[in-house]
């Protein structure tokens, strides 16, 4: 804690763990002169699990579920950085089809986690009817997380190569509704927030980032986008079938949490964008690479194929991981969700790190509060969007 020594009328601060606008379990020691922030010191670690150490005892399949944990409102991408490393790892090809499926899955999530970063925050600086208005739209979502899922939140649905079932039978059209209908909202929270007054005073020029600095602090998805940036995983690494599809990264060049709001309600536009060319264009065939391996079994009479008929989602087989170090990376909502992976020739992997976006976009909040007024430490907060489950692990 770097505090000038020689005052005397310092005050120390505790804001949470258990405040109601701090997101999750996060504690800042706030040293104050008046309303000035002369220092912040956040402290981590109450919502810590052991989450890589979990993944060091546990086949792939077996850890799925957990993952999911991490980021609670993003969890689509936790899911899919953990099958795309052994993939990888074992060079395994996912079908088109599935692949289709998964962008699908992944945008719906970016479009809920980037509501439910809305609503608070608009919260956390004194607009209350955003946060009401933003579940109307989440709540779609999980409808159709449901539909195609079973589960609303934590879907347990990507698998080694594919997905676990296939979309339900008037999903796409349902889908294509809601596209139709979030293109209004969306519209609608801009008349309602993005020209307010209130709001303007609020957030331009609070918690200005460079991009030379963003970069320094290896910043990244919005955060870095904000600062002038142009970088996306998806565009850069070209992963699942993004090349296909037709659209723009998301930028602004001031850096300052206005940009970083706007950022984000123009992922959300894109996000449909993307939704809506990958429903139309999405081919048929096998949705995960297993389906080719099971229509050659010889079919068992006595069972009366049993077998082959879809009771529920399917379990994939255990998985070995070859004897290779592999770090891989996914555009999250939040910015760039890694892993870090190193395979034993066996089932469990023998290190398993995460490198989470929240986390490392967190380290630069003592310095963005310096200097500032005690009641824009929520504002800046909550423009860099965090969420505990991923920052502690």
């Amino acid at each position: 804690m770097n505090v000038p020594a020689t005052r005397k009328d310092l005050m120390r601060v505790n804001m949470g763990p258990h405040h109601p606008s701090m997101h999750g379990v996060l504690r800042l020691i706030v040293t104050l002169d008046g309303e000035d922030v002369i220092d912040c010191e956040p402290i981590l670690g109450y919502l810590h699990r052991g989450m890589e150490k979990i993944a060091e005892n546990r086949t792939i399949i077996q850890y799925l579920p957990y993952v999911t944990r991490w980021d609670y409102l993003a969890t689509m991408f936790t899911e899919a950085i953990t099958v795309n490393g052994p993939e990888q790892l074992g060079n395994i090809q996912v079908p088109k089809r599935a692949s289709y499926i998964r962008i699908i899955m992944l945008e719906l999530s970016r479009i809920a986690s980037h509501l439910l970063w809305l609503g608070p925050f608009m919260a956390d600086i004194g607009a209350q009817t955003p946060f009401f208005y933003i579940f109307r739209e989440r709540e779609l979502i999980y409808d159709l997380f449901e539909a195609a899922t079973g589960m609303r939140m934590m879907h347990n649905y990507f698998r080694i190569g594919g997905v676990a079932a296939d979309l339900p039978y008037g999903w796409i059209d349902k889908c294509l509704d809601f596209c139709d209908y979030f293109l209004t909202g969306v519209t609608e929270y801009q008349k309602l927030i993005t020209r307010n007054p209130i709001f303007l005073k609020r957030v331009e020029g609070v918690g200005v980032v460079g991009g030379e600095e963003a970069l320094n602090w290896g910043l990244s998805g919005p955060m870095l986008r904000a600062s002038g940036i142009q970088w996306d995983l998806r565009k850069v690494d070209q992963y699942e079938c993004y090349y296909e599809l037709d659209w723009e990264v998301q930028w602004q060049k001031e850096g300052d949490s206005l940009a970083r709001y706007l950022v984000r309600i123009g992922e959300m536009t894109e996000s449909i964008k993307i939704i809506q060319q990958a429903l139309e264009g999405i081919p048929g065939g096998p949705y995960e690479n297993l389906e080719i391996r099971r229509f050659d079994k010889v079919k068992d009479p006595e069972w009366n194929d049993f077998e082959y008929r879809f009771i529920s989602k399917k379990p994939s087989p255990a998985f070995e991981l070859a004897k290779q170090e592999l770090y891989v990376r996914v555009e999250a909502p939040k910015g760039e969700l890694g892993i870090f992976l190193i395979g034993d020739a066996g089932v469990f992997p023998w290190r398993w790190k995460i490198r989470p976006p929240g986390f490392i976009n967190l380290q630069i909040l003592p310095q963005l509060v310096k200097r500032m007024k005690l009641a824009d430490i929520m504002t800046i907060l909550g423009s860099i969007d965090i969420i505990m489950g991923e920052v502690d692990r």
